[in-house]
């Protein structure tokens, strides 16, 4: 009977940040800005891309490709916390917990691997510029692109496929404001020995192998630019880098946060405040470090009210 209530169970309760009443709508409006924030600044990159032919190149298809999959990420958590916020509520079902797990696993990896692909497109074009379209043509970066698709999508697929083996104590708590996939093995009723190990080789495949072909990428590039004797050269050259290696710290610098967070503290809330950063923040800052940082894209969303004047 034990047994049988354990895996009847029909949803799990979301702890969120904080329990306190007067905050609740405090976090509200502030994530909510930060959402729309986010889907407003990617979009506009998305758009400033497809609309500028000369922004059809490798780097910026890449580009696009991220920001529609930050996009996705922060909506696969960010408007289930506010419907509970502003619904005082905290439940979630446990279908809706495996299909939240899934596409964030999916889109956390696709972050991951399109970071890499991009570091790749750098050095090709700085380290190999005379063979740069040759290498990186369309048919190539669509292949690199559905590659990590199908790659995410069969590592989400077993890690949900993997929870659907274990068993939960009805009412069980969750100690996040979404469905992480290491908090629900810490609540689970049963042995999570497999799905453990898992989590840690897909963690090394999507997480240490990206960053690692990143750092070599990054070396070689640096290696190329002190062979140039001009600094304006080198500076053009690193130029092109600079967004994409701000998005990649800030992405691997939080996640490593939330990592070293998790392993010195026990404190659910800290967790909580540190997947905030990588889940919420790093998408909403991409699309200004990239428009900031980038002559090319400020170029295309100045003249976006334009185009949008000559449509109508």
């Amino acid at each position: 009977m034990e047994a049988e209530n354990h895996t009847e169970v029909s949803q799990f309760l979301l702890l969120g940040l904080s329990d306190d009443p007067k905050l609740q709508p405090l976090l509200c409006g502030v994530f909510l800005c930060m959402y729309l924030f986010t889907v407003l600044g990617n979009l506009l990159i998305i758009v400033a891309i497809s609309s500028d032919s000369h922004l059809h190149t490798p780097m910026y298809f890449f580009l696009a490709n991220l920001s529609f999959v930050d996009i996705c990420f922060t909506s696969t958590t960010v408007p289930k916390m506010l419907v509970n916020v502003q619904a005082q509520r905290k439940n979630i079902s446990y279908i809706g917990c495996l299909i939240q797990v899934y596409f964030y696993m999916t889109f956390a990896g696709m972050d991951n691997l399109l970071l890499t692909v991009m570091a790749y497109d750098r050095y090709v074009a700085i380290c190999h510029p005379l063979y740069y379209t040759v290498v990186m043509n369309p048919h190539f970066c669509g292949i690199l692109v559905l590659i990590s698709w199908f790659i995410v999508f069969w590592v989400s697929l077993l890690h949900t496929l993997l929870i659907r083996r274990l068993t939960f104590c009805v009412g069980t708590e969750i100690p996040h404001f979404f469905c992480e996939l290491a908090e629900i093995l810490k609540v689970a009723c049963s042995d999570t020995f497999i799905n453990n190990i898992v989590l840690y080789v897909s963690a090394v495949f999507l997480g240490v192998l990206p960053l690692t072909g990143i750092l070599f990428s990054y070396s070689k590039i640096v290696s190329s630019l002190m062979r140039i004797s001009s600094a304006g050269g080198k500076y053009k050259a690193f130029s092109t880098c600079g967004s994409h290696l701000s998005v990649v710290s800030l992405f691997y610098g939080t996640s490593l946060g939330v990592y070293l967070s998790s392993a010195l503290t026990h404190s659910s809330l800290h967790n909580s405040i540190a997947s905030i950063m990588y889940t919420v923040v790093t998408p909403m800052l991409n699309p200004f470090i990239y428009s900031l940082r980038n002559k090319d894209v400020k170029g295309s969303l100045k003249r976006l009210p334009n185009l949008a004047a000559s449509c109508l």
